[in-house]
């Protein structure tokens, strides 16, 4: 990664490992904008998945062609977007548009992270759903460009890990 350019990162993991959170706080330190992947989602998504019925690859693709527009549209100037990212081809397809973006994937035990899900509040996503996305998750290439992070201490310490990550490259 150019120094005199700022990161354009994907912040990965399946729902309740601290994306948006994570997300955030890494933009924020980057100075760069922050765009949640949640929101990219058609409404149809969301009403399926409230309804406790995990997204299929061709739900995620309207999905994935919105952040990836972001993504591209953020290329020169930097972001950070939360978007799970859980299969090998979803992060192909957002590096497509942005060849040099950075997958950070926050990493936990299926334990935290239920336990994370189970203890938030107003969120679309069931923590029955959990199960089909650790069962989707694909961990990063080592062709991939990125790192995985534990998600183990508090958000700002993971995000102090996050922006290690992202500035050593």
């Amino acid at each position: 990664m150019s120094h005199h350019t700022a990161p354009l990162v994907v912040v990965m993991g399946v729902s309740g490992s601290g994306k948006t959170t994570v997300g955030q706080l890494l933009a924020r330190h980057l100075d760069v904008p922050y765009a949640e992947g949640d929101d990219f989602h058609p409404a149809a998504n969301v009403a399926k998945m409230r309804a406790g019925h995990p997204l299929d690859d061709e739900d995620r693709r309207p999905w994935l062609d919105e952040i990836a527009r972001w993504l591209a549209g953020h290329a020169d100037g930097g972001g950070v977007v939360a978007c799970s990212a859980l299969k090998r081809r979803y992060r192909d397809r957002l590096a497509s548009v942005a060849p040099r973006v950075f997958f950070l994937h926050l990493d936990g035990s299926p334990e935290l992270i239920a336990a994370r899900i189970t203890a938030r509040q107003g969120h679309f996503m069931p923590p029955e759903l959990l199960r089909t996305q650790l069962a989707d998750f694909e961990p990063l290439g080592d062709d991939e460009t990125g790192s995985a992070v534990p998600i183990d201490g508090t958000p700002q310490e993971t995000a102090a890990l996050a922006r290690a990550a992202v500035t050593s490259t």
